[in-house]
C-alpha cells in the first residue's frame, strides 16, 4: 500500500525522499484566497513535473478549502468554479493523479428541500462547466449541518446529481478518516457504504481525530494521539485499498512514526 503525507509545496519531492514516501499531497497557493494557484517550486510546474517523474513520486494537489461550487451565493459559486478550473489546469500541468476538493455547502438552507437541491444541482452544473484534464476527487467533510458530503445521504444525493454529467467518469472519492469519524458516519462500515454510493474510493487521508464521533470538529491527530480506535481506523484504510495521505501533524519524525504505525497495523 502506497502511503504518503501532506507536505510544503516548496521541495515536494525532497519531502516526499525525506519520508521515503512514493507520493505526496500539496496546495497549489493560499488554501483560504480566491488568487489562482501559485508554483513555488524553483523549477515551475515543468520542472516539478520533470523531476516528480524522475524520482518516481506520484503528486495529488488539494484545492483550496475556500471553493464551494454547492452554493447558491453567486458572488461566491462563480469565482469558485473559476479556482477550481485553475486548479484543475495546474494540477494537469504537474502530472498531478488527481485534486482534491472539499464538497461544499449551501448557506442557511437549512432542511428546506428546494435549496438542498439546488445545491445538488449545482455540483452536475460545475462537473459540466470543468475541463476535467484530471481526476477530481470529492472529499468527505467533518462538520456543517448544511453540508453537501459531511453526512451519507447528503453524498449520495450528490452522486445522484453528478451521474448525468458528461465527465462524472472523472469524478472520484476521497474518504478522510477523520472526517467521517467527526461527522458522525460509522467507520465500522463507512467503506462499504461510500462504495455502494460513488463505486469507488480514489484516496484516503489518514487521519487520527481530536475530538469524539459526531464532534463535528474538523481536527486531526497523529495516529493513536486521537479519538479514533486504532484497529478501526486501520481496518478502513485497509478495506479502502486505495493510496494513503497522512494528513497529520508533522514534520517529518511525526510523519514516519505515523507510517510505521500504519504499516504495523496493516
Amino acid at each position: 500500500m502506497q502511503i504518503g503525507a501532506h507536505v510544503d509545496q516548496a521541495d515536494p519531492i525532497g519531502e516526499a525522499q525525506a519520508r521515503n514516501a512514493p507520493l505526496v499531497q500539496f496546495f497549489l497557493g493560499s488554501p483560504q484566497s480566491f488568487k489562482g494557484p501559485v508554483f513555488e517550486h524553483p523549477g515551475g510546474a515543468e520542472g516539478l513535473r520533470a523531476e516528480a517523474e524522475a524520482a518516481g513520486v506520484d503528486l495529488y494537489v488539494h484545492a483550496p478549502y475556500i471553493i464551494n461550487v454547492a452554493t447558491t451565493n453567486n458572488r461566491v459559486r462563480i469565482p469558485s468554479r473559476k479556482l477550481l478550473q485553475q486548479h484543475v489546469d495546474a494540477a494537469a500541468s504537474i502530472g498531478a493523479k488527481g485534486l482534491i476538493v472539499h464538497g461544499g455547502h449551501v448557506d442557511k438552507a437549512g432542511e428546506d428541500p428546494e435549496l438542498l437541491a439546488k445545491g445538488f444541482d449545482n455540483w452536475r452544473k460545475a462537473i459540466e462547466a470543468t475541463d476535467l484534464k484530471v481526476p477530481l476527487l470529492i472529499e468527505n467533510t467533518a462538520g456543517g449541518d448544511h453540508a453537501m458530503t459531511r453526512h451519507l445521504d447528503r453524498i449520495a444525493r450528490v452522486w445522484e446529481a453528478i451521474s448525468t454529467a458528461e465527465q462524472a467518469d472523472r469524478v472520484g472519492f476521497c474518504l478522510d478518516t477523520c472526517h467521517a469519524h467527526a461527522g458522525g458516519n460509522a467507520l465500522e462500515t463507512v467503506v462499504a457504504d461510500v462504495v455502494a454510493i460513488t463505486g469507488r474510493i480514489d484516496l484516503v487521508h489518514a487521519n487520527d481525530s481530536r475530538d469524539d464521533f459526531g464532534s463535528g470538529a474538523d481536527r486531526h491527530a497523529n495516529f493513536g494521539a486521537g479519538r479514533i480506535d486504532p484497529e478501526l481506523l486501520a481496518a478502513v484504510v485497509r478495506e479502502a485499498g486505495a493510496p494513503v495521505v497522512c494528513e497529520t501533524p508533522g514534520p517529518v519524525d511525526a510523519h514516519l512514526a505515523d507510517f510505521a504505525w500504519l504499516r504495523e497495523r496493516l
